[in-house]
C-alpha cells in the first residue's frame, strides 16, 4: 500500500466515522451511499467490510449494510434485504428502515420471517466479526477509563489485581479474534473467525460489566448499548455456540482440522 493509499483511507475512515457519530438506521444507510458504500464493497471489499463494519461496531451506529455484504457473495444486487439465518434454526430480515424489531436491541429493524433460502454465509460471517471486535473494543475502552477514574481506598481500582485480570483477558480474546480473522479465507475460516469474534464479545460484555459495577447497568450509561448489540449480533449467522458446535462436528466427520495459516 502506498502512502497515497494510506490517505485515501484514512480520509475515508474519517468521513465514515463522522457520519456514523451524527446518524444511524435508515439515515446512516442514505449517508453510505452517498459516500459510496456500493463502489467500495464491489471494487475492494477487503478494504470496505472491515472499514465500515468495525467503525460501526466502535461508534454504536448501526445501518443494514449486513444485506449488501450477503447479496453480493449470492449474486444478488445490493440495496435490497435478504433473509438472515439466526440463532435456534429462525430467519430475520435486516429491514431498511427505523421500524424497530423484537430483538433485545430495540434500535435494530430486525423482524421475523416464516423462513428463508440457504446463501452463501462467509462474507457476512466476517463482516459481523468485524462488527462484534469493534463493540468489543469500545467496552474494554469504556471499561478501562471508568477503572483509571474510579478510585477506591485512595487509589484507582486499575490498581487491583481482578479489574486488571479481567481487562487483560478481554484484551487477550479480542486480540486473537482479530487475529483469526486475518487467516479467514475460506468458508470454515469465516465460521471460525465469526465464533472467535462472537465469543471474545460476549466476554467483554461481562468483564466490562463487572469492572463499570452498579453504573454499568444503567440504560444511561453507552455500555448497555453495546452489550445489547454484541448479543444480537452473535446471534445473526450463526452463534457462537452453534458455530462451534459445527466446526467440531466437521473436524470429527473428517478426521483432521484443515490447516488454516502458516506458521
Amino acid at each position: 500500500m502506498t502512502d497515497s493509499d494510506s490517505a485515501e483511507i484514512e480520509l475515508l475512515t474519517e468521513s465514515l466515522r463522522k457520519a456514523m457519530t451524527s446518524a444511524s438506521g435508515a439515515e446512516l444507510d442514505r449517508a453510505l451511499g452517498e459516500l459510496g458504500w456500493a463502489e467500495m464493497l464491489a471494487e475492494m471489499p477487503d478494504v470496505a467490510i472491515p472499514l465500515v463494519f468495525r467503525l460501526l461496531g466502535e461508534t454504536g451506529a448501526h445501518a443494514p449494510v449486513l444485506n449488501d455484504v450477503v447479496a453480493l457473495e449470492a449474486g444478488k444486487p445490493l440495496g435490497g434485504t435478504v433473509t438472515l439465518p439466526f440463532a435456534g434454526g429462525s430467519w430475520v430480515v435486516w429491514e431498511r428502515t427505523d421500524q424497530p424489531g423484537g430483538t433485545v436491541d430495540e434500535e435494530l429493524p430486525l423482524h421475523p420471517a416464516a423462513d428463508g433460502t440457504d446463501v452463501p454465509l462467509s462474507a457476512g460471517r466476517r463482516a459481523l466479526a468485524w462488527w462484534l471486535i469493534g463493540s468489543g473494543r469500545t467496552m474494554l475502552a469504556l471499561a478501562r477509563q471508568h477503572a483509571l477514574d474510579r478510585k477506591q481506598f485512595g487509589k484507582p481500582v486499575a490498581s487491583f489485581q481482578a479489574i486488571r485480570h479481567r481487562l487483560a483477558e478481554t484484551l487477550v480474546a479480542l486480540e486473537g479474534a482479530e487475529a483469526t480473522l486475518s487467516t479467514a479465507d475460506d468458508e470454515f475460516g469465516a465460521l471460525l473467525a465469526k465464533a472467535a469474534a462472537g465469543r471474545a464479545a460476549l466476554l467483554a460484555a461481562k468483564h466490562c460489566q463487572q469492572t463499570l459495577g452498579g453504573i454499568g447497568f444503567t440504560a444511561e450509561h453507552d455500555l448497555q448499548g453495546h452489550i445489547r448489540r454484541v448479543l444480537v449480533l452473535d446471534g445473526l449467522l450463526g452463534s457462537t455456540r452453534e458455530l462451534t458446535r459445527e466446526a467440531g462436528a466437521r473436524i470429527r466427520t473428517a478426521g483432521a482440522a484443515p490447516r488454516l495459516a502458516q506458521l
